[in-house]
């Protein structure tokens, strides 16, 4: 039996109603949190990637947003529209389009849409959350303890609602299933219509004596600190995944898991491009013509360059290795420092007269790319 497939609207988390700017940026930041690259091994990432990237594919497309915002999934499937739709020969096959008259005889019919198994196991819901760290922290890990609340299995009735030494007792009414069915006559025939179980709720089960602490619920919500490690090398917006520290399953299914998405704040010196850092160094006129030894500020540290003779402003010079390392551990990026020359402010008589001498002695010499400005102005 095929599993009946999530609503898309609901896979992006955005309103029917949602514009197609809306629909794109939904889609481009689940995308990214469930990307394969950043869930190696996670087969449950991998299936939500698929699920996203299936409803964006519809909904971003607008013939198929149309007719699945009029006919559900039924209306972009390959064979929509095919066989006795048109001319009724009293046999039909619906399969999904239970979605099209759901509307008019409330819920599916034809056997076509069915629902899961109430008492099948379910894998809990993940959490999100957001976390701040500094730019070193991105760059080198670390770890961080997050707080978060969440349900947990009951400890009394271990998840199943019941109180201790008692059992559910199975609907007699849906015998188990959760819904119930009737079979209507209509103009097209007779269509048999399903909805859930009115006795049990939809549940499958009835439960007449519940667990004193959760009251039948099988969870209780708590709260937890959980040590989160960051890898080395993450960037602002890139999100993690704790398996298993989500909310707790239901009917001994697994717990969903812990989704971090990372803010990393400013410096005040760098700037980060992929793996490469990048900087601005002031230097003095005489350390751009004399050349210097120059003490340059890394995330490892300060460390020493030897600046040329003659450098110019805004030249930009690489330190290598000293960049972000690879979030997958392949080695560093680099980092590249830019200089410009700082022009000195508040000269004193002495200090302009000696450098008025300086500029006599250079005439215009000294200046290549001045004389090329003014040769071309000229022309």
């Amino acid at each position: 039996m095929a599993e009946q497939k999530r609503d898309y609207y609901e896979v992006l988390g955005i309103s029917k109603g949602a514009s197609a700017d809306e629909i794109k940026k939904a889609y481009r930041r689940l995308a990214k949190e469930n990307h394969p690259d950043l869930h190696p091994g996670d087969a449950a990432a991998e299936s939500r990637f698929k699920e996203v990237n299936e409803a964006y594919e519809v909904l971003s497309d607008p013939d198929k947003k149309a007719r699945y915002d009029q006919f559900g999934h039924a209306g972009v499937d390959p064979n929509f529209g095919a066989g006795g739709y048109g001319g009724f020969d009293g046999n039909f096959d619906f399969g999904d389009l239970g979605d099209i008259f759901g509307s008019f005889f409330g819920g599916g019919f034809g056997g076509g849409t069915r629902r899961a198994n109430p008492n099948a196991p379910q894998r809990g819901e993940s959490i999100r959350l957001g976390l701040t760290i500094s730019f070193e922290e991105a760059a080198f890990g670390c770890e961080k303890a997050v707080t978060v609340e969440r349900l947990e299995q009951c400890g009394t009735c271990h998840g199943s609602g019941c109180a201790p030494g008692t059992t559910p007792e199975v609907c007699d009414q849906c015998h188990g299933t959760g819904t119930v069915q009737v079979r209507r006559q209509t103009p097209m025939g007779v269509f048999a219509t399903s909805s859930p179980c009115p006795k049990c709720g939809g549940k499958g089960r009835i439960i007449h004596q519940p667990c004193p602490d959760c009251k039948g619920a099988g969870v209780e919500r708590r709260r937890r600190t959980i040590q989160a490690t960051i890898p080395a090398g993450i960037d602002n917006g890139q999100t993690i995944s704790i398996r298993g520290q989500g909310h707790a399953g239901k009917n001994g299914g697994g717990a969903g898991d812990l989704l971090i998405t990372i803010t990393v704040r400013p410096h005040e010196l760098f700037r980060r491009e992929g793996t490469s850092v990048l900087c601005d160094a002031p230097i003095t006129f005489a350390q751009a013509v004399l050349g210097a030894e120059l003490e340059i500020p890394t995330i490892d540290g300060k460390v020493k360059y030897d600046l040329p003779e003659g450098t110019q402003s805004g030249t930009t010079f690489r330190l290598k290795g000293k960049g972000i390392p690879s979030i997958n551990g392949r080695g560093r990026g680099d980092q590249y420092v830019t200089v410009y020359i700082e022009t000195p402010r508040n000269l004193n008589r002495e200090q302009k007269e000696a450098l008025k001498k300086f500029a006599d002695a250079c005439g215009d010499n000294n200046y290549e790319d001045r004389k090329k400005f003014f040769k071309k102005f000229k022309k």
